[in-house]
């Protein structure tokens, strides 16, 4: 198999090889049942300091590598994400808790991730300058060198190779850290896609560990960027010791997207996107529609609808039945999203469905009443529940979308599209869709929030992924050397 565990069980992928971590091993467990699927290796700051020494070794012949060489191998790396898409995503279901259709939605992801990036290394890399010298005046795009990922439990498969495939393409090695909770399929998975794929040994090294890998990462000086999804909080720490060793740390944090419901809206259209915004992969993702802003002529309406259709999602086991929504991670994400919905109760917001949970497994929730005070409304929940609030005015949607300090996505649900768009100007956010729900991506399309949500488009299309992961070189040549006055 693919995936057998006696390539990867107690090991990291380190130097080209599979070898014990420093740090030691820990279970792999399904969230839906408890079951220890197996033990990945778990990685330490001195294995870090390893992985960046070899990872620099190997960088420099990599980047040297044809650029048609570089190109294959992010294309075989595509081509493996389909040929071995039924047993990733069958680990991707299992530890995860994914419902298949978000297990094979990250896998079509993932081979597109690589095609995109296979197309990276024949770009232009670099511009011819006018310069007042009789020199030939150029700047070029060089790659940084080694690149630290450092990716979340929630979406493993996207959140890794979205800045993995891109990096490697344009010359960089990379040492990606998921998280623990999804080692196998955020780390271990495409450890192999690429090592199955030609990639030289060292060029990619995946160590999974904790906080102190993840420092290790940030301040060791032969890194010299770091992409970063994760938590706010969380993002705020890597941003701030990134900055004390002079690093690029590129963001993609949390989000509380609004989705806003205007009065000419189709009310069935509108709580189908809703549902699907809020519930979709349990509500475990960033842009998750957290905030249902509804015009209050609709309002009641769209609730019962909404209500209803919560209520109708079965929520269970994705390996052993069909159901709408899986697991929760743990239970510690599962308390944080009962304590923000009991709180919110308490705060006055009514339970139109759901707000009850069996075993990690959560319903599908719907609060009503909710106001900008309501904690549901006011913080990331990352569980399945769908806080509404209603609006009068076009003006007062616009100030409640803005409320609070994130800035990822927005939908807005309205029969006039251009009048959709003049009110998405009126709310910052990185990403807009007019008539659709928030949640949404493409490997070719810039991705990334703005405020507590991240430091702007730094993934997806090619002008974005060449910023993020390469510096800008100011080259010139003379025929002659200058004469100087001393």
């Amino acid at each position: 198999m693919f995936l057998d565990a006696a390539t990867w069980e107690n090991r990291i992928f380190i130097g080209g090889a599979w070898a014990p971590g420093s740090g030691g091993s820990m279970d792999v467990t399904e969230p839906a049942t408890g079951s220890v699927l197996g033990h990945v290796g778990v990685a330490s700051a001195d294995d870090l300091g390893r992985a960046a020494e070899s990872a620099s070794e190997a960088q420099r012949a990599w980047a040297a590598t044809p650029h048609p060489e570089r190109a294959e191998v992010l294309r075989r790396a595509a081509r493996l994400w389909q040929e071995h898409a039924e047993e990733i995503s069958w680990w991707n279901i299992r530890e995860v808790g994914a419902v298949p259709a978000m297990a094979g939605f990250a896998v079509h992801v993932a081979e597109q991730e690589c095609h995109e990036a296979a197309a990276l290394p024949s770009r232009p890399y670099g511009e011819l300058l006018p310069s007042e010298e009789p020199r030939l005046s150029m700047a070029r795009r060089m790659p940084v060198g080694v690149v630290g990922v450092i990716s979340p439990f929630n979406v493993p498969i996207i959140l890794g190779i979205r800045s993995v495939a891109p990096a490697l393409a344009l010359g960089n090695a990379v040492i990606l850290k998921p998280d623990p909770r999804t080692a196998v399929t955020g780390g271990v998975t495409i450890a192999r896609i690429f090592e199955e794929a030609g990639l030289p040994p060292g060029v990619l090294q995946v160590l999974p560990g904790g906080a102190d890998v993840g420092e290790a990462m940030i301040t060791h000086p032969l890194v010299r960027v770091i992409s970063f999804t994760g938590s706010t909080a969380a993002g705020r720490r890597v941003g701030e010791l990134a900055g004390k060793h002079l690093k690029r740390a590129h963001l993609e944090l949390g989000g509380n997207s609004a989705l806003l419901i205007l009065d000419d809206a189709d009310v069935d259209a509108a709580a189908s996107l809703s549902a699907f915004g809020a519930f979709f992969h349990q509500g475990q993702i960033c842009m998750t529609t957290g905030r249902h802003l509804v015009h209050e002529s609709v309002h009641d309406d769209f609730v019962e609808r909404l209500a209803a259709k919560a209520a109708a999602l079965p929520v269970g086991d994705p390996a052993r039945a069909e159901v709408a929504l899986g697991p929760l991670i743990d239970a510690g994400q599962r308390d944080k999203v009962h304590r923000l919905v009991t709180a919110s109760v308490d705060a006055g917001a009514k339970l139109a469905a759901g707000g009850d949970f069996d075993g990690l497994c959560y319903a599908a929730t719907v609060l009503t009443e909710v106001t900008p005070s309501t904690p549901a409304f006011s913080q990331e929940i990352f569980g399945p529940v769908a806080p509404v609030a209603r609006f009068s005015t076009v003006e007062e949607a616009v100030r409640l979308a803005t409320a609070g300090e994130y800035g990822l996505s927005l939908g807005i649900v309205t029969r006039d599209v251009m009048k959709g768009l003049a009110v998405a100007d009126r709310v910052p956010t990185g990403i807009v869709h007019i008539n659709d729900q928030t949640v949404s991506d493409e490997a070719n399309s810039p991705f990334g929030g703005i405020g507590a949500s991240g430091t702007g488009s730094r993934f997806g299309g090619p002008a974005a992924n060449v910023e993020a992961f390469t510096e800008t070189r100011w080259v010139t040549m003379r025929a002659e050397p200058p004469a100087y006055p001393f």
